[in-house]
């Protein structure tokens, strides 16, 4: 029976794993070893970030739906209120989307506000 050894099987494996390191900074991209074990840490970031991502463009909605809220003279906190006693389900991220796209159209929804806080 012939020997079995792993020559093709190693290089190819070795490969795929060189290629994803592809661009990372010195042995990183260059030691197999090491590649892998970066690429293993890289893993985890993606899989956290992934998660992380969602709560990054709800703080970044708040913080424009707040400025632009400021300089209508009412803070966030008040204004949210208001839309939510007024009726008025839109989401952060269409309120963020109109206090940037459509300026009259957020005023009117912070009169909205005002009107159901009074």
């Amino acid at each position: 029976m012939p020997r079995a050894k792993t020559g093709v099987v190693r290089r190819k494996k070795h490969k795929k794993i060189l290629k994803r390191a592809k661009g990372f900074w010195g042995l990183r991209s260059k030691s197999f070893r090491i590649a892998q074990q970066t690429l293993l840490n890289a893993a985890d970031y993606e899989y956290r970030d992934r998660r992380d991502k969602k709560n990054d463009f709800r703080r970044l909605w708040i913080a424009r739906i707040n400025a632009a809220v400021r300089q209508e003279g009412m803070s966030y906190s008040v204004f949210m209120s208001g839309l939510r006693k007024s009726g008025v389900e839109i989401n952060r991220k269409v309120l963020a989307d109109l206090a940037v796209q459509e300026p009259d159209a957020f005023r009117k929804l912070v009169e909205t506000a005002k009107a159901a806080q009074a």
